[in-house]
């Protein structure tokens, strides 16, 4: 049944269940359900004389956010190698170079996917970020995405108990070149296909910032599709969002309710029926318009559906895969069969793994994948 409690009794079931989506609880006072890797990890690849082996193609790269790691996983054995780069990873996207761009705690680390090393740890310049940290509200990067044509990373940097920013950084100098403020929690940053537009998914604020990147001049459009009333204790909330290839429209779904299509160029958005009925967050959509979005669980279990994972296609219909506890982000395998989504999840009950589901069938299986694995890129 659609939702149509109003935002304030949301609120209030929100608090009673001691979610920390909404903004006030420290990790350290959120639960954690923690459940144990699913097998070993294995050993790295070498080649035949000893040395490293370069990193197969279709490898999964997470984000280990309760760690300071990357995990590079084998799809069909799990975890084979780990990288250093930072606290707390959230986002991270890659390069057509190999070049992975994280966003940690203390900045934004660079690491070579091919050879598994750290190259450099980029300092954001965005000031009041506090110590470097884990947890939801940590102060640093979120949101990260790479320009079309690979010569700026744009990424969405929490500052605590304020209002973020986005820092434009060059590919080749590795330097800050440009920051633009936005609104509050930056969970996502896309760029639109010609590279002309820069968004970040504002989730505290109810809105989505537009950025010229190469002014760095903004401009805000509110994302809201159930009101703001709750404000910082809303679940309610935006959290990711994809840009439709087709013609380039800004798609966020919420609560398995509503997919709010937004035109970034007017401001103007229309609102479609979901049919999962759960908490969603993370987003991805393929070449041909189809949509996945991560369901996270309940925020009423009385009323609400567990977690899943929705495939949308680019006419509207919807099949909801059921998923088995938390989630948070998804990336999809070059073919577009396969799913990977990733059980690290932003809130309590996360767990250190990886559910693999077959799109055409379904079918779903666990995977061992570092620790609290976030975001997720296909190599």
């Amino acid at each position: 049944m659609p939702r149509t409690l109003s935002a304030a009794a949301v609120t209030l079931t929100a608090a009673a269940l001691l979610a920390s989506c909404s903004q006030g609880e420290s990790e350290a006072d959120a639960p954690t359900t923690r459940t144990p890797s699913a097998a070993p990890t294995a050993q790295a690849p070498e080649a035949s004389d000893g040395a490293r082996a370069e990193t197969p193609e279709g490898t999964l790269l997470v984000a280990d956010f309760g760690a300071d790691t990357v995990t590079f996983v084998d799809p069909g054995k799990g975890a084979i190698d780990s990288v250093q780069v930072g606290t707390a990873p959230y986002g991270l996207t890659v390069g057509e170079d190999g070049r992975a761009w994280v966003a940690t705690a203390e900045g934004v680390a660079v690491v070579d996917t091919d050879q598994r090393k750290r190259l450099a740890l980029i300092p954001y310049e965005t000031g009041n970020l506090g110590e470097a940290t884990g947890g939801e509200y940590r102060g640093g990067g979120m949101g990260i995405a790479l320009a079309p044509d690979g010569d700026r990373v744009y990424v969405g940097v929490n500052v605590p108990g304020g209002n973020g920013t986005v820092e434009a950084i060059d590919t080749r100098s590795l330097k800050v070149t440009g920051t633009a403020d936005v609104g509050r929690r930056p969970f996502d940053v896309d760029v639109s296909r010609d590279g002309s537009q820069v968004y970040a998914t504002d989730h505290d604020s109810f809105d989505v910032t537009v950025v010229d990147p190469d002014s760095m001049d903004t401009r805000r459009i509110e994302v809201a599709p159930y009101g703001t009333e709750g404000g910082l204790g809303s679940w309610l909330k935006p959290h990711y969002t994809a840009v439709r290839p087709s013609d380039g429209k800004l798609l966020l779904p919420f609560e398995g309710e509503r997919l709010v299509v937004v035109d970034p160029d007017t401001g103007r958005s229309t609102i479609e029926r979901m049919t999962a009925n759960t908490h969603q967050h993370g987003v991805q959509i393929t070449e041909d318009g189809t949509l996945l979005a991560v369901g996270t669980g309940p925020i009423d279990p009385s009323t609400d559906e567990g977690p899943s994972l929705t495939v949308r296609a680019p006419d509207g219909k919807e099949k909801v895969i059921p998923l088995d506890g938390p989630h948070e982000d998804v990336a999809v395998s070059a073919d577009g069969d396969t799913a990977y989504v990733t059980g690290g999840f932003t809130r309590d009950g996360y767990w250190n793994g990886i559910t693999v589901v077959d799109l055409d069938s379904g079918d779903t299986r666990r995977l061992a994948a570092g620790e609290r694995p976030l975001g997720i890129a296909v190599l």
